[in-house]
């Protein structure tokens, strides 16, 4: 499968001039929205919601910081309220990829169009 990137932005629901515009990669393995800790003051001052144990693709075992609210917007999409993880990243040639997960993606109503490498919009959510 090829790497998908989306322009995303997020901002503080509190402090709506505390944004980050950036692209970044869709990991449908991935649960939330993750950034660099690095980048966590660019939001300013963020609610800490709980400390989580996360596991990678490599199998190491990290810890991040949910965070939240923020008003998330993929760009094509409508607009959402949710969380933010932030964790430790090593930048790769001076530049950290953020992360946009599942849960992002599902309350978007975004799918991965695996044979376009692109995102589409889901008409309906799922009740099922």
């Amino acid at each position: 499968m090829g790497r998908i990137a989306a322009p995303i932005t997020i901002a503080n629901l509190n402090t709506p001039e505390k944004t980050i515009r950036c692209d970044a990669l869709v990991n449908t393995g991935a649960s939330h929205l993750t950034l660099p800790t690095a980048w966590r003051d660019r939001l300013g001052d963020l609610l800490e919601l709980r400390t989580v144990q996360l596991e990678t693709a490599t199998q190491k075992t990290v810890e991040g910081l949910v965070c939240g609210p923020v008003h998330v917007q993929l760009e094509g999409f409508p607009p959402i309220i949710t969380e933010v993880l932030f964790i430790e990243m090593e930048p790769e040639n001076g530049q950290y990829e953020a992360l946009i997960g599942y849960i992002v993606l599902e309350q978007s109503q975004a799918a991965v169009d695996m044979f376009g490498h692109r995102l589409v919009h889901i008409k309906r959510l799922d009740l099922k």
